[in-house]
């Protein structure tokens, strides 16, 4: 399938756009169904374990710690500035991402749904209190003064590669709510838990009341993602699926575009903007 047959099926929109990892790529943001991802270890975090294992909490802090700032510093690539123009003009009525980067709302996107939540928050497991994860970085250097600075190969989580050894010296952070002291964890969905059931009501809101829906940037592996591209052909309403290599129910798409998404996604807008109103 060509562009054009993507234009002609979104024409009518109104457009939700579902984007994933792959939009953020061209941003330095690794993702996690690559090869290269796939090849790393360790492996993604999971919730229950995070929850359950102080060891383990210690570790990702640690990693969290030294790969904050590269992540911090990423900026908004060809896809998110191509869906903020789309939404700027009235062309996407409403955005789902599975990232936690918030490059989206950077880019100038205002309507998204993060299903995932995102790594600029932190919320406390005890008495729900949440921070910004730049104030705990700066609590976590106060307390960790020796601990690593400059470059490290940075991972989805938004945290590093690093070896365990040196990870037992690290001190995680805690709680500073008054009279808590409590456990801290990133304010996302890690894989193992589950989209809070009314931001999942809310997205499937958003895909009845759409005229096309846009897949950007997904294979749509986990379910979290999928369920809104199965809600959509449920309702016959068009899919554009734009992604290198195979996505989950992709024989369900009205159109797919193998190419560069970031590349796709601009030439989109370009055509979407000038049969706009």
């Amino acid at each position: 399938m060509h562009l054009e047959d993507a234009v002609k099926c979104l024409r009518n929109g109104p457009i939700v756009a579902l984007t994933g990892a792959g939009v953020s790529t061209e941003s330095g943001i690794p993702d996690y169904r690559s090869p290269a991802a796939l090849a790393r270890v360790p492996r993604p975090i999971h919730g229950p374990d995070f929850v359950r294992s102080a060891s383990l909490r210690r570790r990702y802090w640690a990693r969290a710690m030294a790969g904050w700032e590269r992540f911090r510093l990423a900026r908004p690539g060809p896809s998110h500035a191509a869906l903020a123009t789309l939404e700027q003009r009235g062309v996407v009525a409403r955005l789902i991402t599975q990232n936690v980067d918030r490059l989206h709302h950077q880019a100038g996107s205002s309507r998204v749904i993060e299903l995932h939540g995102a790594l600029a928050e932190v919320v406390c497991l005890d008495c729900g209190v949440i921070e910004a994860r730049d104030a705990v970085q700066a609590r976590m250097q106060e307390n960790n003064p020796a601990w690593l600075s400059g470059p490290t190969p940075m991972a989805p989580d938004g945290d590093a590669d690093l070896p365990d050894d040196i990870v037992e010296q690290f001190q995680p952070p805690i709680c500073v709510a008054p009279m808590c002291g409590g456990t801290l964890k990133p304010n996302v969905v890690f894989f193992g838990h589950n989209v809070a059931r009314p931001i999942v009501e809310d997205a499937y809101a958003t895909i009845d009341g759409a005229g096309a829906l846009l897949v950007a940037g997904t294979s749509l592996a986990v379910f979290s993602g999928y369920r809104f591209l199965l809600r959509a052909a449920e309702r016959n309403i068009p899919i554009v699926i734009v992604n290198r290599g195979p996505v989950r129910g992709e024989e369900r798409a009205t159109v797919k575009v193998e190419e560069s998404t970031g590349a796709t996604l601009t030439a989109l807008a370009v055509a979407l903007s000038a049969s706009s109103p």
